[in-house]
C-alpha cells in the first residue's frame, strides 16, 4: 500500500461535470445573454474554474469580469448540486478504509474552496478526514503544470514517488505524472484510452474494483 493518496475532487470525488457545465451555461446566459454549449466546456475540464469558464469566453468573443463572473458560477453551482450530487461509486468506503489503514489523505483540485466545501457537504464526508486540503488559490500554476500535486506531497509530508494520484481530466493525468505520481485514471469524464495516453498507470471506472482488489 503507498503511504499518501492524493484525490482530485470533480471527476473523482464526486461525477459534478454536468453541474458546473449547467452553471457557467446559465452564467453566461444571464450576465452575457449568450447561449453556450456544454461540449464547449469540454477542452478545459480540470483546468480549475476560471480557465473553464475563460476558454469558452474566449470561443466567443467575451471579455470576462473576474472574479465576478466566477463566483457567480460557484453561486449557480450551489443551487444546481442540492440533492443532485452523489460521490463516485465506493469512494467514500475507499477513503475511510485508507484513513483507518493510517494511509495519508489529500484533495488537489483545481477549483475554490467554496466549491470544494460544497462539494464535500453535499456528499456527506468530513473534511476532517483529510490530512491536506490544497485548493486552486494555493498554486500558481495550474495543472497540467505539477505544482499542485507538489504541493499536497509536501504538505503531506511524503515523497511524490509514494503517492497516488486519483485523477479523471487529462490535464490532471499529466500533472500527477510530471510530479512523480503514480497515477490511477477514474474514467468518468474521459475514456480509459485518452488517460492511458495522458501517462495514467491503471484506470478504473470508479472505486469499487478498488474496494474488491486492495492492491493499492
Amino acid at each position: 500500500m503507498r503511504s499518501a493518496y492524493i484525490f482530485d475532487m470533480d471527476g473523482v470525488l464526486c461525477d459534478s461535470e454536468e453541474f458546473i457545465t449547467e452553471a457557467a451555461c446559465r452564467m453566461f446566459k444571464t450576465v452575457y445573454n449568450k447561449i453556450v454549449q456544454p461540449e464547449d466546456f469540454r477542452p478545459f475540464i480540470g483546468t480549475g474554474e476560471q480557465r473553464f469558464i475563460g476558454g469558452v469566453a474566449e470561443k466567443y468573443g467575451i471579455t470576462l469580469t473576474l472574479p465576478r463572473d466566477k463566483e457567480t458560477t460557484y453561486q449557480i453551482y450551489a443551487q444546481c448540486v442540492q440533492g443532485r450530487l452523489e460521490a463516485v461509486p465506493g469512494v467514500l468506503q475507499f477513503i475511510e478504509e485508507a484513513a483507518a489503514n493510517s494511509v495519508a489523505l489529500a484533495i488537489a483540485t483545481s477549483a475554490d474552496r467554496f466549491k470544494m466545501e460544497v462539494n464535500l457537504k453535499a456528499i456527506g464526508l468530513q473534511p476532517e478526514i483529510f490530512d491536506a486540503l490544497i485548493d486552486g488559490g494555493a498554486v500558481e500554476h495550474k495543472k497540467p503544470a505539477p505544482d499542485i500535486f507538489l504541493k499536497a506531497a509536501e504538505t503531506l509530508g511524503v515523497d511524490p514517488v509514494d503517492c497516488v494520484v486519483f485523477e479523471d481530466a487529462v490535464s490532471g493525468v499529466q500533472a500527477a505524472k510530471a510530479a512523480g505520481c503514480f497515477c490511477m485514471g477514474v474514467t468518468t469524464s474521459f475514456s480509459a484510452q485518452a488517460l492511458m495516453d495522458a501517462g495514467a498507470d491503471l484506470t478504473i471506472a470508479d472505486f469499487r474494483s478498488c474496494l474488491r482488489s486492495r492492491e493499492l
